[in-house]
């Protein structure tokens, strides 16, 4: 379908519904740090998997290491600043293309593009929190602290707000994605395989017309949706918003 036809998709629909997917980050310039490369120089470094290092019994157990991997590798990688594929989904939210976006990504990128009525399912590096007395402290509070960051009322170490293997997702943060899906009549899979987490965590409460994958490789699970594009997500995204301004234009 061509994006002239997909852009009238969007425009006559009630309620869009994005699921921002893994492909997204990879176009963005993020490492993937649980696959390829990246995670041998992980356990090469640390001496524990990508797994292992970022779950809720490290944070309990080795606050030092757990922190300096936090510090090295999770926010390192957040400091890369979001790309044209979350700028171009924060202007077609600003057309009123797209009413909301849910994520299983900690990254906060669409946050930091501009990006509003944002459902991060496993939470985002951006929110940090005592979990004493409930006081909040930015990425930066973080990032600049020696060794394990405190709480300065508490001096209790800071937990970042995310969802670390072994911890269930929050049902109250399920429960509002459930309703955004349920809501939707139109659902924009972008860079993420149907049978991802994201996706098999939410499909099930959609009831609109128009399921539209974008996904840069093909798989069986993709005869689920209405429409497929295949490619690059940011692509795909840039061009619907050159089509949009187009059509404002008259052209």
């Amino acid at each position: 379908m061509k994006e002239k036809n997909m852009l009238h998709v969007l425009k006559q629909s009630r309620y869009t519904v994005v699921l921002s997917g893994v492909e997204l980050l990879r176009e963005n310039g993020y490492p993937l740090l649980r696959d390829g490369d990246e995670s041998y120089e992980i356990e090469k470094e640390y001496g524990y998997s990508f797994e292992e290092i970022f779950s809720s019994g490290f944070y309990s157990a080795r606050k030092d290491l757990f922190f300096r991997f936090y510090k090295e590798i999770i926010l390192k990688a957040a400091a890369i600043p979001p790309g044209k594929g979350f700028a171009c989904m924060k202007r077609l939210q600003d057309y009123g293309l797209i009413h909301s976006i849910i994520t299983r990504r900690i990254a906060g990128l669409e946050e930091r593009a501009g990006c509003s009525s944002v459902l991060n399912l496993r939470g985002n590096v951006l929110h940090n929190k005592c979990p004493n007395c409930g006081r909040s402290y930015s990425m930066e509070y973080v990032k600049q602290a020696k060794g394990v960051p405190l709480c300065e009322d508490c001096l209790v170490a800071v937990r970042p707000q995310v969802s670390l293997f072994g911890e269930m997702i929050d049902n109250g943060v399920m429960t509002r994605a459930a309703a955004e899906v349920e809501r939707a009549d139109v659902l924009l899979v972008l860079g993420s395989a149907l049978h991802s987490p994201l996706c098999s965590q939410t499909l099930q409460y959609y009831n609109g017309t128009n399921l539209i994958l974008v996904t840069e490789s093909e798989h069986y699970s993709d005869q689920q949706a209405d429409i497929i594009v295949y490619g690059r997500s940011d692509e795909f995204l840039e061009r619907l918003v050159e089509e949009y301004k187009k059509e404002e234009k008259g052209q």
